[in-house]
């Protein structure tokens, strides 16, 4: 399999408030690269998210702002890329947003998320949130709500699913956006 996981966190609930963005590439079936990089938001707030990844507004002072990332990451972003994220609507719609509020296109890219492939493949699991899949599977998650440890982990879900399903069943849950 050849895709891309990505993983968003925010500074507050505005769909253009990212504050970090990780990708993790994935070539025939294996992780060859990593990108990672916080981001100044153009929000005047931050809201309780701080509580969940920990990233202050001190964090983000001199980071760039996703205008300066975009140009870096853009390349990953087209009609054959296979972008994948842990509850992608959420990270689809943070793409969109900011992308939007900055007047920049929106690519057209393949989509697939590994919460509703997790629920569809394994039923039986309490819950198909990360952490959850991350403990059922025995893929490590050290630091949860870190984008970069978020998006290897959710590489590795979908490369677990993969090895025991094959790709026919994830095929069908590919959507484009």
């Amino acid at each position: 399999m050849n895709f891309i996981a990505m993983d968003f966190e925010t500074a507050n609930a505005k769909p253009y408030s990212a504050c970090s963005l990780a990708l993790v590439m994935v070539r025939n079936s294996q992780i060859v690269g990593e990108y990672y990089t916080l981001i100044k938001p153009e929000t005047d707030f931050f809201w309780r998210n701080i509580q969940i990844h920990g990233i202050h507004p001190r964090d983000v002072a001199t980071a760039p702002k996703f205008p300066t990332v975009w140009e870096q990451i853009q390349q990953y972003y087209n009609e054959n890329s296979l972008i994948v994220a842990h509850n992608a609507p959420f990270d689809n719609g943070v793409l969109k947003g900011t992308l939007a509020y900055y007047g920049l296109e929106q690519p057209p890219f393949l989509s697939l998320c590994t919460a509703r492939s997790s629920r569809k493949l394994y039923p039986e699991f309490p819950n198909h949130r990360l952490n959850t899949m991350c403990e059922q599977l025995k893929i490590p998650l050290l630091n949860h709500h870190d984008a970069l440890e978020d998006s290897r982990a959710c590489a590795q879900i979908l490369l677990r699913q993969e090895d025991e399903f094959g790709v026919a069943p994830l095929k069908k849950l590919v959507t484009v956006q």
